[in-house]
């Protein structure tokens, strides 16, 4: 579900220019001015996006590299059609995180950079036209995403004040991907579904880590493991030489399979969710339909439905359960670690059922602010539902930030009469809009939909359903389990036959047991699962 850094986050406020939030009430708390453009030189046409600039008081990384990560201050502004020379303004009006102005900056000297972020025009499909950060294989990530251009480093005392200008004069570098090894394989594939609805070219991909005897026993198939949560082109299941996993996989008494992570950012994340949805696209459709045959078709795998398990952790745990779900006929098992909300009572402290504001509980006489953060040791709130929202509307307006709140509006949520999605509640307000908490809840509230068809899908789910999850879970995702539990245990005709795991002070990245364990009892799953007449002990050992 998330990038963990971004819990240190702490209180943000809003900086646009155009579609711009600013308080034009208040007067300037300081005459520092900042004038940012780019030049024709690297690149000579107009262009759409969003220009961050950000502050860092150390230079162990560059100031772009330390958003999020260490919760430096920045600011960002929209920008349309800018020309070459042209300046967009950051200054003592425009609103930033954590600090309300560049005013209310310490004294100090600052490492300062900009970055532009481009986006790009998407014809949709449905009629829409939309402008995105269109995702460069680097996981929607506008810090370090090729052809996004940055400035040098320069250093400055805002105290200074006066105007100051910057050019942001060069382009970030495509990324190479790390080459493919003995154990692990790569592919890419332009997805004709997705590209059709977005208007656009839009790749999927997978890492596949292969087992030991793979080229030795060319006559041999292996059940799969799909191993779902963020973007990233490293090995399956943390597959590093020296861990645990590795001395296991590359053994002698471990049972054979083939690994696969899958790769699918979008305009909004550096994920799909894995599922169907009016903003995102069919990405369910092109995993399915395109990269798992594909898959299938390279490597030898056993492509039957009790061969093929789940698995994943906070992001990933929600889309191990949910293609579980969604896909009962195509998969045998999922074994889903601290999920994002399995329901909606409780999506990061908000009920989107019952509370009327996203920012605050009320209780009769006064109203508290919601935690979206906590620590799991102590407690303590580590950051506000409001903070949160606010620091994903100064990443980007519209939904574009490529945060974890805005990830979930766009695949649980319906299209807006602009084409990007209609939220579940006001970011400047946290007024909540019971109509898309209802189009949430019909379509992906996972255990309202199970218990609504359960007799269509109990009989194709039992045993298949395996949850994980720390009590003490940062983000409270634990109660989205609990209530979970609670229904499935109530299950009769048929009884669900899973098992829900917790750790009474586990945080969210709290587990039982390492993939090297967790891989053992996937094979003991599938081997009890098979037909009868499949030959099981050829990949056991």
């Amino acid at each position: 579900m998330k990038r963990l850094a971004l819990i240190v986050a702490l209180i943000v406020v809003v900086a646009l220019v155009g579609t711009a939030l600013v308080d034009e009430t208040r007067a300037p708390t300081t005459d520092l001015r900042f004038e940012i453009s780019f030049p024709a030189s690297v690149h000579d046409r107009p262009l759409t996006g969003r220009m961050f600039l950000a502050f860092a008081s150390s230079d162990q990384a560059e100031p772009r590299l330390q958003v999020g990560r260490y919760g430096v201050p920045f600011f960002g502004v929209d920008f349309e059609d800018l020309r070459p020379g042209e300046a967009v303004i950051i200054d003592g009006l425009t609103l930033g995180y954590p600090f309300d102005s560049l005013g209310d900056l310490p004294p100090g000297e600052y490492h300062v950079q900009a970055v532009l972020s481009k986006y790009t025009r998407f014809e949709r499909a449905d009629g829409h036209t939309v402008w995105m950060h269109m995702d460069q294989w680097e996981g929607q990530n506008w810090r370090r995403s090729p052809g996004n251009l940055t400035s040098a480093v320069m250093r400055l005392n805002p105290a200074q004040g006066g105007t100051i200008r910057i050019e942001t004069t060069n382009e970030i570098l495509p990324i190479e991907p790390p080459a493919d090894t003995e154990w692990v394989k790569r592919i890419k594939i332009q997805s004709d579904i997705l590209t059709e609805f977005w208007g656009h070219p839009i790749y999927i991909g997978a890492t596949i880590l292969l087992p030991r005897g793979y080229d030795a026993h060319p006559d041999a198939a292996y059940p799969t493991v799909y191993h779902h949560g963020h973007f990233s082109l490293r090995p399956p299941l943390r597959f590093q030489q020296g861990n645990a996993l590795y001395n296991a996989w590359t053994g002698d008494d471990f049972p054979r399979f083939v690994a696969v992570t899958i790769q699918h950012p979008t305009p909004y994340f550096d994920d799909s969710y894995a599922v169907n949805s009016v903003n995102n696209g069919p990405y369910g459709d092109a995993i399915h339909k395109e990269l798992i045959p594909e898959i299938e078709r390279q490597f030898r795998v056993i492509a039957e439905p009790y061969a093929r398990v789940l698995t994943g952790g906070s992001t990933g745990g929600w889309e191990a359960f949910a293609l579980q779900v969604f896909y009962p006929d195509f998969y045998g098992g999922t074994w889903a670690f601290a999920p994002d909300p399995l329901d909606f009572r409780n999506v990061e402290g908000i009920n989107i059922y019952e509370d009327e504001n996203a920012f605050y509980k009320q209780y009769e006489w006064h109203r508290a602010p919601i935690t979206n953060t906590r620590d799991h040791e102590t407690g303590a709130v580590r950051l506000t539902s409001k903070q949160r929202n606010t620091m994903e509307l100064v990443n980007g307006t519209l939904g574009r930030s490529g945060q974890q709140l805005d990830i979930w509006s766009a695949v649980f949520g319906p299209v807006g009469d602009d084409g990007y999605f209609k939220p579940l509640f006001d970011k400047r307000t946290g007024v909540m809009d019971p109509q898309v908490a209802e189009y949430w809840k019909e379509n992906y509230d996972l255990r309202y939909i199970l218990e609504r068809d359960w007799a269509t899908l109990g009989p194709k789910l039992v045993g298949k359903l395996h949850v994980i999850c720390g009590r003490m879970d940062n983000f409270f995702l634990n109660f989205g389990v609990y209530h979970m539990e609670d229904f499935l245990e109530s299950t009769t005709d048929p009884y669900y036959g899973g098992s829900f795991t917790y750790g009474p002070r586990g945080g969210h990245g709290w587990r039982p047991y390492g993939y090297d364990e967790l891989l053992r009892i996937m094979a003991d799953h599938i081997t009890e699962n098979a037909p009868p007449g499949a030959n099981t002990e050829r990949w056991k050992y």
